[in-house]
Order: C-alpha cells, then structure tokens, then sequence
C-alpha cells in the first residue's frame, strides 16, 4: 500500500516524464523542420544533397532558361561562386534577372539547387539584408556584373 506521500512524488515523476517527452518531441520536430541560409559559395563549400535550406544571392543576367510548360531555370551568384537552380512553377511579378532572390528546396545529388519556392524583391532597390550581408567583402561589393544593384542596396 502505497502513503499519500508516495502517490504524491509518483505522480510528479509521471508529469516530470511526460514533459520530458514532450520537451524532446517538439526539439525533433523543430530540428526537422529548421532551414538554414546559404549562398552559393556557402554550398559549394560542403552542403550535402536532399537537405532543405534558403538560398540567397543574385540571379545571374542572361541565365533565366524557360524549359517548357512552367519549369525555368537560372543561375544564382554571390560574387565568387554560382549555384543553377531548377523550378517548376510561377515566378513572382518582381522576378527579373540581376535582383535579388531568395529560393527554398533543396540541393539535388547533381548539385543543382531545386526550388520549391521563390522570393523576389518588393522593390528595385531591395535585395533581401542576409543575401546582402554575405555579398559584402571588407572592400565593399566585388562582384563587377551586380555592381549597380548592390550600390542600390546597401
């Protein structure tokens, strides 16, 4: 026969356990479903295919290929390094080349970048601040064919 103390300490043990549960249930599914920032030099660096991420940087002038039906594809530069990237879908309105962009999905095993998703700009002088902040060199902006859109931005 169990005292009432003994109940009591048993069932903070059970609420302590399934907190704790909880607790490690929602970091897992949280670390599922975290997507972290890069850019092309960042993926070139060492980022394994099928993990989803955010690609940042500027669409290469003179890359945008329409494949057939609503696939396009394009290149995405940050200066040193460029990534081609693949999507099936409706580009945005403000969707030009030489702007900045931000694309969700994923790197596929022949190292192109397919999107699930893509962001443009809301305005001609706006490229997105981390896209912007990984562009920037202690000596300014180097990439020579975005020269004119980075001295807009920043």
């Amino acid at each position: 026969m169990m005292t009432r103390r003994q109940k009591r300490m048993a069932g903070v043990a059970v609420l302590a356990a399934g907190i704790a549960v909880a607790t490690g249930l929602t970091l897992t599914a949280f670390r599922k479903n975290l997507m972290n920032f890069y850019t092309p030099s960042d993926i070139q660096a060492s980022t394994p295919a099928g993990a989803k991420m955010r690609l940042g940087g500027l669409v290469e002038t003179g890359t945008l290929k329409r494949v057939g039906g609503l696939r396009v594809e394009f290149t995405v530069a940050d200066c040193t390094h460029r990534i081609p990237v693949r999507y099936d879908g409706i580009l945005p309105d403000l969707f030009r080349e030489g702007q900045g962009i931000v694309a969700t999905g994923e790197l596929a095993e022949d190292r192109v970048f397919v999107a699930d998703e893509v962001l443009a700009k809301h305005d001609e002088n706006y490229v997105p601040p981390q896209v912007a902040e990984k562009l920037k060199t202690p000596q300014g902006h180097s990439c020579e064919p975005f020269k004119s859109v980075m001295q807009q931005s920043g």
